[in-house]
């Protein structure tokens, strides 16, 4: 595993400008620059984003070739969204709201999809699913309920515990506490089960938990028993989810090498400027001693294990 090509002091939060060979679905040849991530003081391990630093191509949308090295790639498209990409060339979305405000408007939307895995039904999370499996052939991977009330004309409807391969990709889904709702239209909102996560097990690669919309909760160490997760993509944003102390207490219980957060600064809270969880999460991380696993992502900027 590769580490990090750039280090940030805790109080350093002004992203440095590169130039970045994005990896993920972007369909232009010469993409514009964007920004690159901001590293916790220390480091985080087991993760390097995939900016022209180190000589890293990039890859086209839809494209159903391994990443450039070989590794395995998630793309953050703002809010929850992410386009991973194994070494076998699978590519999951998960969560993709890929028009949200922070989406990066410089990368088109993928063409190609194996799969993409909903955490609930909320629409900031579910919308969009049904149109983006049709246009690329995706089966949609959600809750049971969830699943029969998405539109997709591909589903497996799962509950937690559940499990299913794809390619190189085991998928299982595992708990959250947060609520799951649908809008069928603007006057049916109806149950849609259980809100979830998912534990991504990628042969040759890292394994991956999307926690989905929730708190923290005692059973992630149970998670961490089971499945192992190397890498865990968590909220932070506080309101609706956990903030940036319950994310650094998942991170402690969850013993995973990275640290990617993610559900912040889509929508202005309160008083809160949008990057301040992202400041208290270094802070808190700090405090408890595992800022070096804190890996702060850029929109359509890859991350590779």
């Amino acid at each position: 595993m590769r580490t990090a090509n750039r280090w940030m002091t805790l109080s350093a939060l002004l992203v440095l400008p590169a130039t970045a060979v994005v990896v993920g679905p972007a369909q232009a040849a010469d993409p514009p620059p964007v920004r690159a991530p901001v590293w916790a003081a220390g480091g985080a391990q087991g993760g390097t984003a995939t900016t022209g630093v180190g000589g890293a191509s990039g890859r086209a949308a839809g494209s159903t070739a391994a990443p450039p090295s070989g590794g395995t790639t998630a793309t953050w498209w703002g809010h929850a969204a992410f386009v991973i990409t194994t070494p076998a060339g699978t590519v999951i979305a998960i969560d993709p709201w890929l028009d949200n405000p922070s989406a990066p408007k410089s990368l088109a939307q993928p063409t190609a999809l194996d799969a993409i895995l909903i955490t609930h039904g909320h629409a900031d999370h579910s919308g969009g699913a049904a149109q983006l499996a049709k246009k690329t052939g995706a089966r949609v991977i959600a809750a049971n309920e969830l699943s029969t009330l998405i539109g997709a004309e591909r589903t497996d409807g799962m509950t937690p515990g559940g499990s299913i391969k794809i390619n190189d990709a085991t998928i299982r889904m595992v708990e959250a506490v947060h609520g799951s709702s649908y809008n069928v239209d603007a006057k049916n909102v109806r149950y849609s089960g259980p809100p979830v996560g998912y534990v991504i097990t990628i042969d040759k690669g890292p394994t991956i938990y999307h926690a989905g919309d929730t708190d923290v909760f005692s059973s992630m160490a149970l998670i961490a028993d089971r499945y192992r997760p190397t890498v865990a993509l968590l909220p932070i944003g506080g309101h609706y989810t956990m903030g940036p102390d319950g994310a650094a207490l998942a991170a402690k219980l969850l013993r995973v090498k990275t640290v990617v957060p993610m559900h912040y600064g889509t929508f202005p809270l309160g008083n809160e400027t949008l990057q301040e969880p992202v400041e208290r999460l270094l802070t808190e991380a700090d405090r408890l001693g595992i800022s070096d696993k804190i890996l702060i992502p850029e929109e359509g900027v890859g991350i590779e294990w």
